[in-house]
């Protein structure tokens, strides 16, 4: 059998009824729900890393992996940036980003951020209880984030110091491998001094307690009274007077 199709005229009823079921069809294809513009969420992503970054040492990169292009999130006003529990401001880390206005939501970007900058290594092994000479020490340069945590960068932080590990020629110094090397130590003999207008007096006492040049430190007197005073080279306790 052939299937005849008549054209249906304009003010037929039928007509009628197909049009107002094929109208929203025809309006929705024609005018999309609007959806998030999923680059600007990296960009928030992006320059909130930045601002957590100020204050690292060295170059900053930030690399913010791009948004599923398939997502499709209600356009937000303020879309908001934070730190996930756990996540760290360098290295492989992840933003979340929520909106709470018209439309709430939470996605979740990851990221990269480079810390680019010369850190301290050592030139030979060192032994345990071993202080750090400048000769000890040299620069390389590289990614603090794929590096130990608390790496020294800074000359001033190493030298003087002494060691609580062993390490191998080329370690990176880390800031937990190193202890101060006490200036008077629990127990040692130190020569306390007061000085006054005209006169200085000089006694023997102990230390009870460790300290750096420039710390205060407690000792006790021959007469068995504790006192408190300023570490001088030498073993001396400075009291003021």
């Amino acid at each position: 059998m052939k299937l005849i199709t008549l054209p249906l005229r304009l003010k037929s009823p039928i007509f009628g009824i197909l049009l107002a079921l094929l109208s929203p069809a025809l309006m929705a294809q024609n005018n999309p729900a609007p959806r998030q513009d999923l680059a600007e969420l990296q960009r928030i992503a992006e320059s909130f890393l930045r601002n957590k970054s100020i204050g690292l040492p060295g170059d900053v990169k930030v690399t913010v992996n791009p948004v599923d292009a398939r997502r499709n999130l209600p356009p937000c006003t303020a879309p908001d940036a934070f730190s996930p529990n756990g996540s760290r401001p360098w290295g492989r880390t992840t933003v979340g980003i929520r909106c709470t206005g018209s439309a709430t939501w939470t996605i979740f970007m990851t990221a990269n951020v480079q810390v680019i900058s010369e850190y301290l290594v050592t030139t030979s092994s060192l032994g345990q209880g071993q202080m750090i000479t400048e000769r000890d020490i040299s620069r390389l340069k590289g990614d603090l984030a794929v590096l130990p945590n608390n790496v020294l960068t800074d000359e001033t932080q190493a030298i003087g110091r002494t060691t609580t590990i062993s390490m191998n020629a080329g370690t990176p110094l880390r800031q937990d491998a190193l202890r101060t090397q006490w200036a008077v130590q629990q127990g040692q003999s130190v020569h306390i001094v007061s000085n006054g207008p005209g006169f200085q007096i000089t006694v023997e006492g102990h230390a009870i307690s460790n300290a750096v040049e420039g710390q205060s430190a407690q000792v006790r007197t021959p007469n068995g009274q504790v006192i408190s005073g300023v570490v001088r080279p030498g073993g001396i306790i400075e009291i003021p007077y």
